[in-house]
C-alpha cells in the first residue's frame, strides 16, 4: 500500500509541475559581486567610470553591502530571496559557471538554451546557431503555442536559429510583429522608431519589456524568454553609473513581469521564473568593463590580449535566481559543486515537466535541488 501511495504522490506531484508555466529572463553580463555585495566602492568613486553620482548611487555608496545589495536590486533580495533560491555567492561557497570556452554572449546564450557547448561557436557574429534550443524543442517537437523569445540584442534570431526554428524572436530593433498585434503593440513600434538607442546593435531595454508583456498578455504563451541588455552595454560604455542604474532598473522590470504574471488567472500561482546571466566580468578597477577567457584571445577576443595576456579572470562566474510554485524555498543556497549554465536547459524542462534526455541526450544534467518535485522525487 505505501509503494501505491508513493507512486500516486509521485504522479501527482509531476501532473502540478507540467501544469505550470516557465518564464526564463536573462540579463546580459551582470557581475555576481555587484548582485551579492553591492556597487564596487572603488570603481563607483573613480571618475572615469562614475561620472556622475545619481541619487540611487549615494545611498548605495553609505549602506553596508547587504543593505546595498538590496537597495540595488529590492525585488531580487526580497520577493526571490525569501521565496525561491539564489546561486551564486562565491564568498559563500555557492559557485556556478559557464561550461563553455569563451565567456562572452553568444556561446553563453546558445549554452543556456541548447544545454550543450559547441567550441565552433566562438564569435558573436551573426551565424545561425546549428545547435537546437530547448525552446525550438517544445515548439516543434511537443507541440507548444506560442514560444517567444524578446531580447534587446540584434543577434537573439541567429542564436535561436529562426529560419529553421521558426520561433516567434523579436529582437535588436524589431518591430512586434505577428498574432494578436494590439494597439499598444502597434504604438509601441511607432516610438521605438523615433527613440534613438546608444548602440548600433542593442536596443534599449524598455521596448524589450514592454512588447514581452504585451504579447504575454493577448498570446499567454506556456512559455517566454525575456533577455535584457543594457547592463552588459553600459558596461562595455565603461559607465558604472549607468551599469548600476540599469541593473536596478531591471529588477524592476522582473517586478513588474512578475505582478503581471501574478495578476493573471493563466499565470497566478502557475508560473516558474528562471533567471540567469550569459557570463561574468572581471572583479577590479582594470578589467570590470571587459569578459573573455584567455583562450577567446587568440580568435575574437584578440582585442584584449596586450592588456589582459591571461583573459579576464573570473569572467566565467555567473548566478541564477528562481521563484514559483515549484522551486524550493532555499535563499541563497551553498552548493557542493561548481554548477554549470548548461543545465539551465535541462532545469527548463523538468519545471516544466518535459525530460531533457528526450530533449537531447547529450545535455547537461538539471539542477535538481532547487525543484520540489525533483527533490522530493529523489528521495523516494
Amino acid at each position: 500500500m505505501k509503494r501505491y501511495l508513493s507512486l500516486i504522490m509521485c504522479f501527482v506531484s509531476f501532473t502540478s509541475v507540467a501544469q505550470n508555466n516557465l518564464v526564463l529572463v536573462t540579463i546580459d553580463g551582470l557581475r555576481w559581486q555587484d548582485v551579492f555585495r553591492g556597487p564596487q566602492i572603488e570603481i563607483a568613486n573613480d571618475k572615469t567610470y562614475t561620472k556622475t553620482k545619481t541619487g540611487l548611487m549615494k545611498r548605495l555608496l553609505t549602506q553596508p553591502p547587504k543593505q546595498a545589495r538590496k537597495t540595488l536590486m529590492p525585488f531580487l533580495w526580497t520577493d526571490i530571496a525569501e521565496q525561491g533560491v539564489i546561486i551564486g555567492n562565491r564568498d559563500i561557497g555557492s559557485n556556478m559557471s559557464v561550461a563553455n570556452q569563451w565567456n562572452f554572449s553568444y556561446p553563453g546564450y546558445s549554452e543556456i538554451f541548447t544545454g550543450v557547448t559547441n567550441p565552433k561557436l566562438n564569435s558573436n557574429k551573426k551565424i545561425n546557431n546549428p545547435e537546437v534550443s530547448f525552446l525550438e524543442w517544445l515548439q516543434n517537437e511537443k507541440g507548444y503555442k506560442h514560444v517567444a523569445v524578446f531580447g534587446s540584442w540584434d543577434v537573439f534570431p541567429y542564436i535561436f536559429n529562426v529560419e529553421r526554428s521558426k520561433l516567434h524572436v523579436n529582437a535588436g530593433f524589431n518591430n512586434a510583429f505577428g498574432y494578436l498585434l494590439t494597439n499598444k503593440a502597434k504604438y509601441l513600434n511607432q516610438i521605438q522608431a523615433q527613440t534613438p538607442s546608444p548602440w548600433t546593435t542593442v536596443r534599449l531595454d524598455t521596448f524589450t519589456h514592454n512588447f514581452a508583456l504585451e504579447y504575454l498578455k493577448t498570446n499567454k504563451p506556456k512559455v517566454i524568454t525575456i533577455s535584457y541588455g543594457e547592463t552588459d552595454d553600459f558596461a562595455h560604455d565603461g559607465r558604472y553609473d549607468h551599469y548600476i542604474e540599469a541593473a536596478h532598473r531591471t529588477d524592476q522590470f522582473i517586478a513588474k513581469l512578475w505582478a503581471q504574471l501574478q495578476s493573471m488567472p493563466e499565470y497566478k500561482n502557475k508560473t516558474n521564473l528562471l533567471i540567469v546571466t550569459d557570463h561574468g566580468r572581471g572583479s577590479n578597477l582594470n578589467d570590470w568593463q571587459h569578459h573573455a577567457s584567455k583562450k577567446s584571445l587568440s580568435g575574437y577576443m584578440k582585442g584584449l590580449q596586450k592588456d589582459f595576456p591571461d583573459g579576464i579572470v573570473g569572467s566565467e562566474h555567473i548566478w541564477m535566481a528562481a521563484i514559483g510554485p515549484d522551486i524550493q524555498n532555499l535563499g541563497q543556497m551553498k552548493t557542493t559543486h561548481e554548477l554549470k549554465q548548461s543545465q539551465i536547459a535541462a532545469t527548463a524542462l523538468s519545471l516544466l515537466g518535459e525530460s531533457s534526455v528526450n530533449f537531447n541526450k547529450t545535455a547537461a544534467k538539471p539542477i535538481l535541488s532547487i525543484s520540489k518535485y525533483q527533490s522530493s522525487k529523489s528521495k523516494q
